[in-house]
């Protein structure tokens, strides 16, 4: 078994997701790995990853709003506010979601369904820096 890492740095523009599927892709054809696994790691604990539709933009936008309705910015419910109104709300938004994901491999390529991309969900309001690896293994 052979195994690959790299790291994704990807810059945000507050709540949003954020489409890097090319990005895995191009890590998986730098690793040579034609049938495996790829598991990509958020980070941080105030965004997290989602495998979503990435044919209508209208379904990235809709998430970000149920979410925000789910759980919104500045609820008085949450006493933990060390960096602001959105910090406990994007910390429930991310245990919500998931830190992980884990996308087969077949012939060279993710097994992606046809209208599915990888994304980072940003939880914050303002502009992160975000850091992503991906881990690649496999023959």
């Amino acid at each position: 078994m052979r195994q690959h890492q790299e790291t994704i740095t990807i810059e945000t523009r507050g709540q949003s997701l954020i489409e890097f599927t090319r990005d895995v892709a191009r890590i998986l054809k730098a690793s040579g790995i034609e049938t495996g696994l790829a598991h990509v790691f958020c980070r941080h604990t105030s965004a997290s990853l989602l495998i979503q539709e990435n044919a209508d933009p209208d379904v990235q936008r809709d998430l970000v709003a149920f979410f925000k309705r789910l759980v919104p910015d500045g609820d008085p419910l949450f006493i933990h506010r060390a960096e602001g109104p959105d910090d406990m709300p994007a910390h429930v938004k991310s245990a919500l979601t998931q830190p992980t994901l884990t996308i087969p491999i077949s012939n060279g390529r993710m097994m992606l369904g046809a209208w599915q991309g990888i994304y980072l969900f940003e939880h914050r309001m303002q502009p992160h820096t975000r850091q992503v690896v991906v881990h690649v293994m496999g023959d």
